[in-house]
């Protein structure tokens, strides 16, 4: 048990009214049903059919985890939780939650049937897991108030509620609190077809007249991410505007890809600066990740959660035993000549 302080919370609701445009833009473009959703068909369906059983028993679902990479969904399918039990929906994340008072403060003031959102949950401090437990698997806080000889235990009934917990790294979940979540749900990355559709979808919700050989070669682009591929919609319309065009085409399109610094693979600059940092000053490698972030002044959290993913992915680098090394590959994106020592690496 934990000595808590409780705070009143106060939930900010953002009117979408008194929103940024963008911010209106991007509540358009997020689905907000199951059907909406493109993609990730084992977890709709999964999904589906623990909401409609929840729903016919007249109860809350079961806690629900979800882990996979930024930009694939996540906060989207919380929405979609919420949206489908017709329940209130309080989101917030880990690092905001600092303090077990905090999250106290937060589940006493859930509404019954609450779906409540922390993103990054792997990010919340030991003594706020600590308050989970029982509010997870009792529906209650099990707190202690004051201290020394004087201290005494109080326990506080919370009503129904789902948490649905959000995490990019899963490994980092403590298994106490990993274990008490019903629903384990992976998101991966979407097939260059799930995007084209996304990309159909959303460029029609952002005014946008485009072929769709131009979707597709925004899809190709995109790194099977929706937020990215939502991120290079909403800058090819602010050069669309700007030139006066009006149907875009693939040709539009790829220029706009030049002007954003985007190559056919989807690398942007800093893609393209590790990979020459690790051909032009490490010799194509090995290299170490403290040694290689030093060189392109990169944190090594940033390349290895953010850029090293999607270069693995590609096959433009490869982990070894000994460090990171560039693949032939990587040569040839950047037209480098792979030196002769390399031949037998490669």
């Amino acid at each position: 048990m934990t000595d808590v302080t409780i705070a009143v919370a106060e939930t900010q609701h953002s009117s979408p009214a008194n929103a940024s445009p963008d911010t209106q833009y991007d509540a358009a473009m997020r689905p907000k049903t199951l059907d909406e959703y493109v993609g990730q068909s084992a977890i709709k369906d999964g999904l589906r059919l623990a909401l409609d059983a929840a729903m016919i028993r007249k109860e809350s679902i079961e806690h629900v985890l979800i882990y996979g990479g930024p930009g694939l969904g996540k906060t989207t399918l919380a929405h979609i939780i919420a949206h489908h039990m017709s329940a209130p929906l309080r989101v917030t994340s880990g690092p905001a939650i600092e303090r077990a008072g905090d999250l106290a403060a937060i589940l006493t003031n859930l509404e019954p049937g609450s779906v409540l959102f922390v993103d990054e949950c792997h990010r919340l401090p030991k003594t706020v897991e600590e308050i989970l437990y029982p509010a997870m698997e009792d529906r209650a806080l099990d707190l202690v108030i004051g201290k020394g000889p004087g201290a005494r235990t109080l326990r506080i009934d919370l009503p129904p509620f789902t948490l649905v917990a959000a995490t990019t790294r899963l490994s980092l979940l403590s298994a106490p609190l990993r274990d008490r979540f019903g629903h384990h749900f992976h998101i991966d990355h979407y097939t260059q077809e799930d995007v084209a559709e996304i990309v159909r979808r959303n460029s029609q919700r952002l005014g946008l007249a485009m072929t769709n050989s131009a979707r597709l070669l925004v899809a190709s682009r995109s790194r099977g991410t929706p937020r990215i591929a939502n991120r290079i919609l909403k800058r090819i319309r602010d050069l669309a505007q700007v030139s006066g065009q009006g149907m875009l085409d693939e040709q539009f399109v790829d220029s706009a890809f030049r002007r954003l610094n985007i190559d056919p693979l989807g690398l942007d600059g800093v893609d393209r600066k590790l990979l020459d940092t690790l051909i032009s000053v490490f010799q194509g490698g090995p290299v170490g990740l403290q040694a290689w972030a030093a060189a392109t002044a990169q944190e090594m959290s940033t390349i290895e959660e953010i850029y090293e993913p999607f270069l693995l992915q590609l096959g433009l680098v490869d982990r070894t035993a000994r460090g990171r090394v560039a693949t032939k590959r990587a040569y040839e994106h950047l037209g480098k000549t792979i030196p002769s020592a390399q031949d037998q690496l490669i």
